[in-house]
């Protein structure tokens, strides 16, 4: 007898604690609703930008796998945000640092299911760099202008910078400027030969436009913005992924907190391993002081600057790129501000 209402004591209090599982899991919180997690492989995209160099300096320190533990790795580089929100919709990708306009493509085209950002990671580091006859927007009238890719964040900016200035412009590359999506490597030697009159591009692009191009700097994003403040890059995992893996999704996190505070902390040994990195992606590294001067350009940060997003997805509204806007839902920061609590760094917010 005793035995038996020994045994229905330890089931109740079992119960119980499902219960209160169950309850701090509703909150919207990833937690797992089964056992300890199998080792997973996890992909990661990224750019051989400046502006990536969280991701960059995460890998070449080992900083994310370390952090990631027994899970696997695995990194793939892509030049701009379209191609990297592809490999995530086909899961050839789990996670990825993108700039906002690709996330919100993939959120918003996949009604709010696809992906989730789980954190930022860099503000700034964009511009408008012409030739040196340009002087303002309305010499721009007739000319032609490249970004990385066509609804790619610099994408968006351009034509709605363009926008405001009264110039209009198509998706075909037609209208008073023609905009032509470009590889960053293929701008510089468009800009160098003449083919095209300026580029709204990411660091280190802007920066060697201007010293190895011969450009001028027309436009730095950040004066667009209140405090000079917007995501560049931010953290973004498939939704399902997130779902599924919730333990690797925090793990991730720490790796990614780790390695912004090494940014932070460490500039002049993180410019070198960013250098590294770009070389190792590319073949070929950037002289000390096109890295030095486009780190200037940069903040990095966990917090997604979720404003400046929502932004972003009305100027994709409104140059036709996006029939819709509503991104509620598009940000699930629980894990990384778990992260944060612990590291004893300020906690974030999508608002």
């Amino acid at each position: 007898m005793r035995r038996t209402r020994l045994w229905r004591c330890v089931m109740a209090l079992l119960g119980a604690s499902s219960l209160v599982a169950g309850a701090c899991a509703s909150d919207g919180s990833s937690l797992p609703s089964g056992g300890p997690e199998e080792p997973v492989t996890l992909r990661l995209g990224h750019f051989a930008n400046v502006t990536h160099a969280t991701a960059i300096v995460g890998i070449e320190k080992g900083i994310l796998a370390r952090s990631l533990g027994a899970d696997r790795l695995e990194v793939k580089t892509f030049n701009a945000g379209p191609a990297a929100v592809e490999a995530l919709f086909t899961k050839g990708l789990d996670a990825a640092y993108l700039g906002p306009n690709p996330a919100i493509n993939a959120f918003v085209k996949s009604d709010g299911q696809a992906v989730r950002v789980v954190s930022g990671a860099t503000s700034g580091g964009a511009a408008l760099v012409v030739k040196p006859a340009i002087s303002d927007a309305g010499d721009l009238r007739h000319k032609k202008l490249a970004t990385p890719q066509l609804g790619g964040t610099q994408d968006v900016a351009l034509r709605k910078w363009l926008a405001d200035k009264g110039l209009k412009t198509t998706l075909q590359g037609g209208g008073d400027v023609s905009i032509l999506p470009q590889d960053n490597g293929q701008t510089l030697e468009t800009f160098r030969s003449g083919q095209i009159d300026g580029a709204w591009v990411p660091e280190p692009w802007a920066t060697r436009l201007v010293r190895e191009g011969g450009g001028k700097v027309l436009l730095d994003e950040r004066d667009l913005w209140p405090g000079g403040r917007f995501v560049s890059t931010h953290l973004v995992v498939r939704t399902a992924f997130l779902k599924e893996h919730p333990g690797a999704v925090r793990r991730l996190l720490q790796g990614q907190v780790e390695a912004n505070q090494f940014v932070n902390d460490q500039p002049d040994e993180a410019r070198r391993l960013v250098n590294q990195g770009i070389t190792n992606i590319t073949g070929k590294g950037l002289p000390a002081d096109v890295i030095d001067s486009a780190w200037k350009n940069l903040s990095f940060t966990n917090d997604p600057i979720a404003s400046s997003l929502v932004m972003s997805a009305q100027h994709a509204v409104e140059v036709g790129l996006l029939d819709k806007a509503d991104v509620s839902g598009i940000y699930d920061l629980t894990l990384l501000n778990e992260v944060l609590r612990t590291a004893n760094q300020p906690e974030v917010n999508g608002q």
